[in-house]
């Protein structure tokens, strides 16, 4: 597996996390502040992608508490099936069942004074992290390779 992109996706603020080149460890990319009325930032997205390599494109899947579809959720499919379609590349869904919750742990952790912890942008990469990571620890783990197997470093 190459670099994968994840997506946190928002209506104010679109978190972003790309992977390694071994698709082993998620890192925070951006955030890309969203403005109201606006259309979704898909090229901003894109071109981020066309940057770092990657190969694969995650979304977070914002279902409900009983795992279903809302309209909220049909607007990230939209952008996602937008996004495959303007870097033809595979992009695919995530849960993200409160992965905000624990990417607000996770900020917190980090021992920040409050008015660090409390920015926004913080915890939407941070999420975008948390969805990257859990992405990458499930396909590692169906091809039952480590990236070491791969090739990597010895």
């Amino acid at each position: 597996m190459g670099r994968v992109l994840a997506v946190d996706f928002g209506e104010r603020r679109v978190g972003v996390a790309v992977s390694d080149p071994t698709g082993t460890i998620a890192t925070p990319l951006t955030v890309i502040t969203r403005r109201p009325g606006k259309r979704p930032p898909v090229q901003a997205i894109a071109d981020l992608a066309a940057e770092h390599d990657v190969e694969h494109i995650v979304i977070g899947l914002p279902l409900t508490l009983e795992g279903e579809d809302s309209q909220w959720t049909m607007q990230v499919r939209e952008f996602g099936a937008r996004l495959a379609q303007r870097t033809g590349r595979g992009v695919s869904f995530a849960d993200e069942r409160l992965t905000s919750v624990m990417a607000e742990r996770a900020v917190r952790s980090l021992g920040l004074k409050k008015q660090q912890r409390e920015q926004k942008s913080r915890i939407d990469a941070a999420a975008a992290v948390i969805i990257l990571q859990a992405f990458l620890d499930t396909m590692n783990k169906q091809t039952g390779q480590s990236p070491l197997e791969e090739g990597g470093a010895s």
